[in-house]
């Protein structure tokens, strides 16, 4: 009995798998790249003392500004429509980027979403406003900082640092995703994050393939 309870969990894991990323609306066709090459942050001051790096992670990056009592609502939504069902997997990452003078605020603020969320795996990283900005340019997006260093749009970074985004039939070329906005984050961003993560396992399966051949 235990031996086909073993086969039916390794067969049932991969199809189960197939199923959740094959649910988006993309169905494994590759995100646009919208900006090549996008201004890392590894010289970045972090909340761990370790390097934050957009090479080699998926990473949704996040601008929240220097107000972060604001963005309760946002960072929520963010949490639990996109963020809580990708944790796990060991290339992805969520990195907010905010100016150095909200360092200290930021530590409680996430102190205080441990409760209720994985704080624990976010990663902040801290610059001068002017560096702030100037990541934030080089996303080349239509969206723009405010003078606290905040926008409500969240984006997704590929493991070559390259913006990537949608052809989106409402909007026209998608930079961002509207953190406040439910809907968008339950129907494209949580799709286009499927997409991305399915993508590089299907090119890790090619590489292991030829490897063996």
């Amino acid at each position: 009995m235990k031996k086909f309870l073993v086969l039916g969990i390794l067969f049932a894991l991969p199809i189960t798998a197939y199923l959740f990323f094959a649910s988006g609306k993309n169905n494994f066709a590759k995100l646009p790249v919208l900006t090549e090459n996008v201004k890392d942050i590894k010289k970045f001051d972090t909340n761990t003392d370790s390097i934050i790096s957009f090479k080699e992670h998926i990473s949704v990056v996040a601008f929240f500004g220097s107000d972060l009592e604001k963005i309760k609502g946002n960072t929520f939504n963010l949490d639990k429509k996109i963020l809580e069902k990708y944790y796990d997997f060991n290339d992805f990452q969520f990195v907010i980027i905010l100016p150095k003078e909200a360092r200290a605020e930021t530590e409680e603020y996430v102190k205080e979403f441990k409760k209720i969320s994985e704080s624990s795996k976010w990663k902040i990283a801290y610059g001068d406003p002017a560096e702030v900005q100037e990541v934030f340019k080089s996303f080349k997006t239509p969206h723009k900082l405010n003078s606290d260093n905040y926008t409500p749009f969240v984006f997704i970074v590929d493991k070559d640092a390259n913006l990537r985004g949608r052809d989106d039939e409402d909007e026209g070329k998608l930079y961002g995703y509207d953190s406040g906005s439910v809907a968008e984050l339950n129907n494209k961003m949580n799709d286009d994050v499927k997409v991305i993560l399915a993508e590089y396992r299907l090119a890790l399966k090619r590489n292991n393939r030829d490897l063996e051949e």
